[in-house]
């Protein structure tokens, strides 16, 4: 039996639009060995305020970063939470947020990162469920309150892996935008460039892509000179100088394809304030201002992308300087690359016909990047394929895998039925994790499909779990009198 004890205060707080308390659990730092007996304070965000004694627990597998933005952004978990009778619960993910096992010296190195794996926040919410199933406020002791897990992108995997490994605490799932197949051998390490420079072309007549080919080595040459470089800064108004090449890779060129791969995932059909402020179809919006007429002039061709990048830099018209520091404001992106120096490996490369520069996955390069960086190579890059099975799923019962095709982690998701209780939804008009967002106007009626399939889903889910409970009831009353 696991042992827990509720720390800290409990306080109403309001960020957005949707209300919940925020609370504290004292969960293990170690849940595998019997060497390190510390715990830490799990953040958790929960309203009951639809909460039937007999309802389920919806239940979010936090991301790779402050789950309050995960939490607002998760709209239509609180949409049907009063449909259900559902306890919602947003659990905060450790290392990201508040959720810090050794305060602030926790990023500080290995020996401190190295809690720091999906297994062991997976086990921090099995340890969270245990303690709301078992605690007086939220549990209906006549049976189990059925949880029901929720997430996106990473989110989605770990939700999709929770009901894999520990069925017994978990119904089922909604994972969507899960890339549980991004990894070495099972998906082409070019596939989600190439959904991406497909995204750029749906939204540009073809011509964005080509632009943006145009561009990296319009930067460099560029950037290869003390003046050329001074007129970038000045250009594009950038808050820090570029002082080295190393600067120029992974200031400049790292940057951009982060924020290529941001508009694409938020390129959602209203204004947004998911990873940035951003406007509806905000690809549409960047490549808008590239123009074809100067793809031969370097100085125009540079000046058109710095305004285009202002589409994602400096939509509210606020910021006073470009940073490239940062691509997301909220999102962990330093521990998240320690996590894909370890057990997240995921390959990434792109050909020749791609709107990036060339380049094959070098794992070797990659392993000597993460030694220098974090001093931990890559050991097992297959890491996360022993330990969640790959693409051998078909033991797996009641999830759901929903993608949208405009989303370049699609190619690495679960994109045909695995089984008739594993199923895949496909968005053909879909960003990332649009069906988890909250009901608009605007939205394509592919996502209101998906949303209706998973309330379905779930619905299943319930009524088989309740009608097996009944049954086992009755057979252990049954028994009790015979």
């Amino acid at each position: 039996m696991f042992k827990f004890i509720l720390v800290f205060l409990l306080i109403n707080c309001n960020y957005g639009k949707y209300l919940y308390q925020t609370k504290f659990l004292s969960v293990p730092v170690d849940h595998f060995s019997f060497a390190n007996n510390a715990s830490f304070k799990l953040r958790y965000l929960i309203n009951d305020t639809y909460w039937d004694s007999n309802g389920p627990i919806f239940f979010y597998t936090g991301n790779e970063g402050n789950i309050t933005v995960f939490a607002e952004n998760s709209g239509f978990i609180w949409e049907i939470a009063d449909t259900f009778g559902a306890l919602i619960v947003f659990a905060e993910h450790r290392y990201y947020g508040e959720s810090m096992p050794f305060g602030n010296k926790s990023l500080i190195n290995n020996s401190y990162l190295g809690y720091l794996s999906s297994s062991q926040a997976l086990a921090d919410y099995v340890y969270l469920i245990d303690y709301l199933q078992s605690n007086k406020n939220y549990a209906d002791y006549s049976i189990r309150n059925p949880v029901v897990a929720f997430g996106g992108s990473y989110g989605g995997m770990l939700a999709a892996w929770i009901r894999m490994k520990y069925p017994a605490f978990v119904l089922g799932a909604i994972a969507s935008s899960a890339p549980i197949y991004q990894f070495q051998g099972l998906t082409p390490c070019e596939t989600y460039n190439d959904i991406l420079t497909s995204v750029y072309n749906v939204s540009s007549n073809n011509n964005c892509p080509y632009i943006i080919k145009k561009s990296w080595p319009a930067l460099r040459q560029v950037l290869s000179s003390p003046n050329g470089t001074e007129w970038l800064i000045s250009t594009w108004k950038l808050c820090r100088p570029i002082q080295s090449k190393e600067s120029i890779d992974t200031l400049i060129i790292d940057w951009l394809t982060n924020v290529y791969s941001n508009l694409a995932m938020a390129n959602y059909p209203y204004p947004a304030n998911f990873l940035a402020p951003l406007p509806a179809y905000p690809v549409k919006e960047f490549c808008r201002k590239l123009k074809l007429e100067n793809i031969n002039n370097i100085t125009l061709l540079l000046t058109d992308l710095g305004n285009a990048l202002q589409v994602y830099s400096n939509f509210t018209g606020k910021s006073e300087c470009l940073n490239i520091n940062s691509s997301t404001s909220d999102i962990g992106e330093d521990v998240w690359d320690y996590q894909a120096c370890t057990e997240m490996v995921m390959p990434m490369c792109s050909g020749k016909f791609g709107m990036f520069e060339e380049e094959r996955w070098n794992f070797t390069k990659y392993s000597a990047d993460c030694e220098k960086r974090f001093g931990v190579p890559p050991i097992r890059p297959d890491l996360a394929i022993l330990e969640y099975g790959g693409k051998d799923i078909k033991s797996a019962s009641n999830i759901v895998f929903s993608n949208g095709l405009m989303d370049p982690w699609s190619g690495g998701g679960v994109l045909q039925d695995v089984s008739p209780n594993v199923r895949a939804i496909l968005i053909p008009d879909g960003a990332h994790h649009l069906d988890l967002r909250s009901y608009n106007e605007l939205d394509p009626k592919s996502v209101i499909s998906a949303r209706k399939f998973h309330q379905q889903a779930i619905r299943h889910w319930l009524k088989t779990y309740k009608t097996e409970n009944l049954e086992l009831n009755s057979v252990n009353i049954q028994n009790n009198y015979a």
